[in-house]
């Protein structure tokens, strides 16, 4: 048995599966998805439902950001409201757990920001600064 002492070492699918806990692994493992931080990112700013995050969120397919929310909600990053309404109408938000990543997102756009300046590159993504 691989005894890994100190951090990062993938022990299975998940990063907290198999002995050695990372948390920089386990950040990853929860906002590394396809979407998932641009869809973060743009509920930061508040409840939006699921046409909203759609047209925001470029390339994705309905399939897709529906999975890509699902997990986030399993992860207790994301809330999902339905209102009794007709027709139904669902509101995606934050978690107080889920707003709590935004200064890594903020640190992730400013690291990146310098790495592409650094390499005379523009950033041309939808993630734009947050106020």
């Amino acid at each position: 048995m691989n005894e890994a002492k100190g951090c990062c070492r993938h022990g299975g699918d998940l990063p907290f599966g198999g002995e050695v806990h990372c948390p920089v692994e386990a950040t990853l493992g929860m906002i590394g998805g396809k979407y998932k931080t641009l869809i973060l990112w743009k509920l930061i700013s508040g409840p939006m439902r699921f046409s909203e995050l759609h047209r925001t969120v470029p390339g994705a397919t309905p399939k897709m950001l529906t999975q890509q929310l699902r997990e986030l909600e399993k992860d207790g990053l994301v809330y999902r409201e339905i209102f009794p309404v007709i027709p139904p109408r669902v509101e995606y938000s934050l978690t107080e757990f889920g707003r709590s990543i935004r200064p890594v997102l903020e640190s992730m756009y400013a690291w990146g920001s310098a790495y592409l300046t650094s390499r005379g590159l523009t950033a041309n993504c939808s993630m734009e600064p947050l106020p």
